[in-house]
């Protein structure tokens, strides 16, 4: 059989399906199908269902909901500017098709593939590749809206079969770019000992009142663990209350954001207790690192006695004088702490997220030169990160740590001179191992910065204080151990 004749071929029984469809009563579905399809025009149904998936405050189903737009993206941008120009299809005629069904504006581009269609695939199977439980909730959803697409007679079957085949495969692509959470490695290593607490026995759990979702995270805490001891304290009372919960109980819980977890790392490596956290804060990045989004993460650590330790990153001397300040996630001098402090300027005003863009925006306005000596030739810096171990890249920055007990230093530096905003972007696409003029990437086991000028600010875990003129940057390996979720086979 020659192409032409096979392509004749499919396309009369395409064209009998079609046919068929428009002749067979399909009960209950002219109240639904036809607006379902008006709904999805321009994606407009979809994006809505991101907004309500990411209103939940779900970190799960938010990365749904980002990776359902950005495949949902994907395949709309090759359907339109590649698919429907390859293949010029006419839509079906509307002979056969009761009149009750039919849109009232058809649409005027070619039939083949069905963008809906494809756009509606490649949604559900993007919040789907992240989480199954939203992408089982979507499914029915996104298979309506491609039936509606033959039903209301401006797709023949084979437009909407290849639609969906191409909005699949837009989610996968999207997947090979950026991985989901269930592709990575399990976070954390080596395995440590930890007593298992069924029902939050013998724990403590000391919540930040200030901090984010402390509060409302703390409640589900009470409900999950009812043998745990839960305690709200205000901020200046948190180091305190910490240090009396860490002596009281066979494990320290905290639940708040990254600045209050460190607090608490530090008085439980000191006294040896294992750590329990609960994200309660803004973003909660040593929690997600550890593979804990959410509150029954924590408890199924705590109920199987899963613990892994972990590095802690240090500076000397520390902060008010102290010998020593500690950090689990990341150190920085230059640009950073002026954007701490900007963003603590504007979040009770305008909230933490919104607060962030615009202290980004104010600190990129000019030019902040900061005059160091981490190499010993006394450069001009715009930023100086260190991460207490490597961050890997997942997707265009980098963004996670897969192994927290790695005994390395990541750092990187930008360089001084004109357009630093554009630097700062550059360093950033660039990637956590490439080298030019303006970025730079290492990893160290100690480093030594000298030179600083009084009034330098230094940043560590979000909190910000006075830098000295010389301080040396280095770790205490292994030095914490905390729960973390077992993993799932």
């Amino acid at each position: 059989m020659t192409h032409s004749a096979w392509y004749n071929r499919l396309g009369a029984r395409d064209r009998a399906l079609f046919d068929f469809a428009a002749a067979r009563h399909w009960p209950a579905a002219e109240a639904v199908l036809p607006r379902l399809s008006r709904a999805a025009n321009h994606g407009t149904l979809w994006f809505g269902a991101a907004t309500a998936m990411a209103a939940t405050r779900s970190p799960r189903a938010r990365r749904a909901a980002v990776r359902g737009v950005a495949s949902l993206a994907l395949a709309s941008l090759t359907v339109n500017t590649v698919a429907k120009r390859t293949v010029r299809r006419a839509r079906p005629l509307l002979d056969a098709v009761p009149l009750v069904r039919q849109l009232k504006r058809r649409p005027i581009t070619t039939s083949f593939p069905s963008g809906h269609a494809a756009s509606a695939a490649a949604f559900v199977a993007g919040v789907a590749l992240e989480s199954r439980a939203w992408g089982a909730a979507l499914a029915p959803v996104g298979f309506s809206v491609a039936a509606s697409r033959v039903y209301t007679g401006v797709h023949y079957p084979g437009d909407v079969v290849a639609g969906a085949a191409l909005g699949v495969g837009a989610a996968l692509a999207v997947r090979g770019l950026v991985p989901t959470r269930a592709q990575l490695p399990p976070p954390g290593r080596p395995h440590a000992e930890a007593p298992a607490l069924p029902h939050g026995r013998d724990l403590m759990v000391v919540a930040n009142r200030s901090s984010g979702t402390a509060l409302a995270k703390a409640a589900l805490v009470r409900e999950a663990l009812p043998l745990a001891e839960v305690i709200e304290c205000d901020p200046d009372d948190v180091r305190a209350t910490l240090e009396k919960a860490a002596r009281r109980g066979q494990a320290l819980g905290v639940c708040g954001g990254d600045g209050t977890v460190n607090q608490a790392a530090v008085i439980a490596a000191r006294l040896g207790v294992p750590l329990a956290v609960f994200p309660g804060g803004t973003l909660n990045h040593f929690a997600l690192d550890l593979g804990i989004e959410e509150v029954q993460d924590t408890c199924r650590a705590l109920a199987s006695g899963d613990a892994v330790k972990v590095d802690l990153g240090r500076f000397t001397p520390g902060p008010d004088g102290a010998d020593a300040g500690y950090f689990l996630n990341t150190f920085s001098l230059g640009v950073y702490p002026e954007l701490v402090r900007e963003r603590e300027r504007w979040s009770p005003r305008i909230g933490g997220w919104a607060a962030g863009i615009v202290g980004s925006l104010e600190v990129l306005r000019g030019e902040r030169p900061l005059r160091g000596d981490p190499k010993g030739d006394r450069p001009d810096l715009w930023l100086l990160f260190a991460g207490n171990c490597v961050y890997q890249r997942l997707g265009p920055a980098p963004a996670r740590r897969f192994d927290l007990a790695d005994g390395l230093l990541d750092v990187r530096t930008v360089r001084g001179g004109r357009l630093p905003g554009l630097r700062l972007l550059a360093a950033a696409l660039a990637g956590p191992l490439s080298r030019s003029p303006v970025h730079a990437s290492r990893r160290m086991r100690r480093l030594r910065v000298a030179g600083l000028a009084p009034g330098t600010s230094l940043a560590y875990d979000g909190e910000v204080a006075s830098a000295p003129e010389e301080l040396i940057l280095d770790k205490l390996p292994e030095a914490l151990v905390v729960y973390r979720p077992p993993v799932r086979p």
